[in-house]
C-alpha cells in the first residue's frame, strides 16, 4: 500500500467519522435533556447511552489498539448509566474522543494500518479497525436518528437540507 492510498483511505474515515458526527449533533438539537436518557423499552439503550457506548468502542479500538495505550474500556457500564451527563457532555465527550481517534489514524504509518492486532477478542489490521470504528459508528447514528424521528415525530432531521440528492451520477 503506497503513501497515496494511504492517504486517502485515511481521509475517507475520517471524513465518515465527521459525517457520522454532523449527524449526531443535528440529532441532538433536536432532543431535549429528558430526550437523552429516554429508552423505548427497558431492553433498549437511550442516546445517551450509545453515546457513552460508541465513545468506548471508539477508544478501545481507534485510540488504544492503533495507539498502542492500554485499554481500560468497561463495555457494560456503558450500557447500565442512565444519568449524569447533559447534551452538552456528552456531545463534547464523543467529539473529544473521535478528535483523539483522527489524530491516531493520522499519525498512522502504512506498516501500522497492516499490522494485524486483537481487540475485543477479534484479530484486525489497522486497515479493519478503521473499517470497524466506521461502520459501528454509522449503525449507532442510524440507531439515534430513527430514535431521535421517534422521540419528535419527525419525517427529516435535516441531515441533507440544501442538497439535491436526486442528482444522476457523471460517467
Amino acid at each position: 500500500m503506497n503513501e497515496i492510498v494511504t492517504q486517502e483511505f485515511v481521509e475517507q474515515i475520517i471524513f465518515r467519522w465527521d459525517e457520522s458526527t454532523r449527524m449526531v449533533s443535528l440529532s441532538f438539537d433536536q432532543l431535549s435533556e429528558e430526550d437523552i436518557w429516554k429508552r423505548p423499552n427497558l431492553n433498549s439503550n437511550s442516546i445517551g447511552n450509545l453515546i457513552l457506548h460508541l465513545c468506548g468502542n471508539i477508544t478501545q479500538y481507534a485510540i488504544a489498539s492503533l495507539g498502542g495505550t492500554t485499554d481500560e474500556r468497561k463495555r457494560d457500564e456503558e450500557f447500565t448509566i442512565d444519568e449524569g451527563y447533559t447534551k452538552k457532555q456528552l456531545l463534547e465527550k464523543l467529539q473529544s474522543t473521535l478528535y483523539k481517534a483522527k489524530e491516531v489514524l493520522g499519525n498512522c504509518a502504512t506498516n501500522e494500518l497492516l499490522r494485524k492486532r486483537e481487540v475485543q477478542g477479534f484479530v484486525f489490521s489497522g486497515i479493519g479497525i478503521a473499517i470497524h470504528v466506521t461502520e459501528h459508528y454509522s449503525y449507532h447514528t442510524g440507531q439515534i436518528a430513527f430514535w431521535t424521528k421517534q422521540l419528535k415525530d419527525k419525517k427529516s432531521l435535516g441531515f441533507y437540507d440544501g442538497m439535491d440528492l436526486n442528482i444522476k451520477n457523471k460517467k
